[in-house]
């Protein structure tokens, strides 16, 4: 356990000092989801405010989707009590209005998270935070840049900080650098509270033919995820048409 420890660790605080995620003074809303990505992200924030030379805050805060997830709700506020932060609950209807008959023919995915998104950033405001700490690793920027590639003929994937309203609101990802493989093993040897996804289109997403289209290709050769990962922060614009 020490090891994947110091390993995730070692990732975080590279991606906060290369790209400057956290500041003196910063109230940071911490999105969880009950999944391992952000119940692993809050652990290791939480270990960074006691070691930190600067000071800062952390409010998790957890969006009921409106798929009766009570045991996830009861989990997670016990999980917060226990690290003594203070902390936010909230029921909400995203999940069935993005799979009700009147949304037909729009992505529920794209419905439920944009949805979700627009109430984070009113309870950052309303919780008088001034930055969102999302939990993407680094398999989700490459899955990401893959999505936006084939379904938006676009070439963009999720940054590990982005400032939003001018600046007003800042978004996060602390495991911007971490392999999802990572993510996993800490939150087993962790025996964090993983609570399951109880949504309806969990495993038939777009995310989820790309996740595995890019087995397939790591399947054939060990290489090619780090060269993917690599590639995203090595951009040759003098080579692309555009």
């Amino acid at each position: 356990m020490a090891f994947v420890k110091k390993e995730i660790n070692r990732l975080i605080g590279r991606a906060i000092h290369n790209y400057d995620l956290i500041q003196e003074d910063d109230r940071i809303l911490v999105a969880v989801s009950g999944g391992a990505d952000s119940l692993v992200m809050l652990y290791f924030l939480h270990q960074w405010t006691r070691k930190a030379p600067i000071p800062f805050t952390l409010v998790p805060v957890y969006l009921d989707m409106g798929f009766k997830a009570k045991d996830t709700w009861n989990r997670l506020a016990e999980y917060f009590s226990q690290l003594a932060l203070p902390y936010h609950l909230e029921e909400t209807d995203f999940g069935p209005y993005a799979h009700g008959h009147l949304n037909r023919g729009k992505s529920p995915c794209f419905l439920c998270s944009l949805n979700r998104r627009k109430r984070l950033f009113q309870l950052t405001q309303a919780l008088q935070c001034n930055k969102i700490a999302l939990g993407h690793n680094a398999d989700d920027l490459i899955e990401t840049f893959f999505i936006n590639m084939c379904y938006s003929g676009e070439m963009s994937t999720m940054l590990p900080r982005q400032e939003m309203f001018n600046g007003l609101i800042t978004i996060i990802r602390p495991l911007a650098l971490t392999d999802k493989e990572k993510v996993r093993k800490a939150a087993r040897l962790l025996k964090l509270p993983i609570c399951i996804n109880p949504c309806p289109s969990a495993g038939r997403t777009k995310r989820q033919a790309v996740r595995e289209l890019l087995a397939r290709m790591y399947s054939m050769d060990k290489k090619v995820k780090g060269n993917i990962r690599k590639a995203l922060f090595h951009i040759r614009p003098e080579y692309l048409p555009g």
